[in-house]
């Protein structure tokens, strides 16, 4: 059984904000583009902290970097039918 922990989300974006979640992984989509964050060691007395750990494109990498069919972006974006293929 899964318990909800609180993040404590640093940096990035979300700066400071709370949430509930279960996973290692946390995937926070603004205008379009997806933020992670990243459960880290530390503790605070009500949660744990997850450390900002950049932003990608839904839909994986973008023309002209990469090749954005060859690469899907994150588990988030993968599940909902985004990105390229494996």
């Amino acid at each position: 059984m899964d318990t909800n922990t609180t993040a404590h989300l640093i940096g990035g974006p979300r700066d400071g904000s709370t949430l509930d979640t279960t996973d290692a992984l946390v995937e926070v989509e603004i205008d379009g583009i997806t933020h992670r964050y990243v459960r880290s060691t530390k503790q605070d007395d009500d949660g744990i902290r997850y450390a900002y750990d950049g932003m990608v494109a839904p839909d994986g990498g973008e023309p002209g970097v990469e090749d954005p069919a060859a690469r899907v972006a994150s588990p988030k974006a993968d599940a909902e039918g985004h990105g390229g293929t494996h």
